[in-house]
């Protein structure tokens, strides 16, 4: 039974190592196939300890943090979060975005994500002044040579959730993806839900 617990600021701090960690490992496989960096995650996650209001769900498996899930108002994300949005003409002040879930794979299926969307978006609600939560996927052909046989994607999941898919409201990440010498841009999609 996974025990899930919402930290925000410094709490955070003991987690950072084993965070990223985990999210190098989960994000190793398809779509995203990152081939991590354990300095770069730490920097990377020391933005949700620093941004006011932001929230990571932590899932426990006794002591062991098994999966993550965070959150931040959309205004104070990175350029190429925020630009689509701008571009589209919606307050970037009204969105909470939805930054990633990760989940070692022997813990799936049991009501973790689910429960990562909830905690999130309940987080936002009691903020107050969110209008819609939101978060991005990366698009993959569906003849990627790395795709696995019998892959789904999570679509048909977000949308029980209550998430459309905004194909306008689109960006590109950059990482290095396994075998390649340096970082890439990657196409990302955005999907939103009415607060």
């Amino acid at each position: 039974m996974l025990e899930l617990k919402r930290l925000s600021g410094e709490a955070l701090n003991q987690f950072i190592p084993e965070l990223a960690k985990l999210r190098i490992q989960v994000f190793r496989d398809f779509p995203y196939l990152y081939d991590g960096d354990p300095d770069y995650e730490a920097r990377y996650l020391q933005t949700y300890i620093e941004a006011p209001d932001s929230v990571i769900v932590l899932a426990f498996d006794g002591d062991k943090v098994v999966g993550a899930s965070t959150g931040i108002p959309l205004k104070y994300e990175t350029d190429e979060v925020k630009a689509p949005f701008i571009k589209a003409g919606i307050d970037v002040d009204s969105v909470f975005y939805c930054g990633e879930s990760v989940l070692l794979s022997q813990y799936r299926g049991q009501g973790a994500g689910v429960a990562f969307f909830d905690h999130r978006e309940q987080h936002a609600r009691e903020l107050g002044g969110y209008e819609y939560s939101c978060f991005c996927g990366v698009q993959r052909p569906d003849d990627h040579p790395r795709r696995p046989a019998g892959f789904r994607p999570l679509d048909n999941f977000w949308r029980k959730r209550g998430y459309e898919k905004h194909p306008e409201l689109h960006t590109t990440f950059s990482w290095k993806e396994l075998d390649e010498e340096h970082e890439s841009p990657k196409p990302m999609t955005f999907w939103m839900k009415k607060l």
